[in-house]
Parts: C-alpha cells; structure tokens; sequence
C-alpha cells in the first residue's frame, strides 16, 4: 500500500512530529539518513558501515522509513533505501520556525537586559 502525501503541506502533524524527533536520536539513523542522500543504497550495503547486526540496521531504517524520511523499494532480492528530500524540507522548515522562536525570546531578553535600572 502506498500512502500519498500533500507535499504542498509543509506543517507537520504531532505525530509526524514525533517520529522525525524519535529517529533523528540516534547517531546511527542520522548516519543512514546522510548515507542515503548522498546515494541510494541497499540495506546490506548500509549495514556494511556499522559494527552491528544486520537486523539491527534494518531496524534502523524501519524507524527512518516510519518517519517517512526515507523510502524503501525492493529490486530483485535487494531492499534499497534512499532519503525523501520532501519530509526532510517539512523538517527543516519546523527547524526554522523553532529557531526563529528562540532567536526572538534571545532577542527579547537581550532588550531587557540592555534597560537601564531606574532608582
């Protein structure tokens, strides 16, 4: 089954959210995910990169394909990952718009600290 999403929508849901957060925790999938922008590559391939099981790298990337930030197609007996350039924008964009929150709160206090005291 193949779900289709709005990719004109740039706000993410809580639960997407949620699950962009939960696989961008760990170094390995932030490793997957920079391997996989570079390049389509297989699982095994992947797995090749790190000191762990192959089913642990699988399970790896079943959190990042959860989070929709990578797709997964089978070719032959291959399973080949490559990352979704459209969820990581919509996650760059929720990014941005928390920066921006901080850096206006920074700014704000910043201001009440450059007030003068008043006798």
């Amino acid at each position: 089954m193949v779900v289709q999403r709005d990719s004109s929508r740039d706000e993410l849901t809580d639960d997407e959210i949620d699950r962009v957060f939960h696989a961008l925790a760990t170094a390995t999938r932030r490793d997957i995910l920079r391997r996989t922008i570079d390049a389509e590559q297989s699982v095994s391939a992947l797995a090749a990169h790190y000191e762990m099981s192959f089913a642990a790298v699988q399970k790896h990337v079943a959190v990042l394909e959860a989070a929709e930030l990578i797709v997964k197609r089978a070719e032959g007996r291959e399973r080949l990952v490559r990352a979704d350039p459209v969820m990581i924008a919509r996650a760059r964009t929720l990014l941005s718009r928390y920066e921006d929150l901080w850096r206006a709160r920074v700014d704000r206090l910043d201001d009440l600290l450059a007030e003068p005291e008043h006798p």
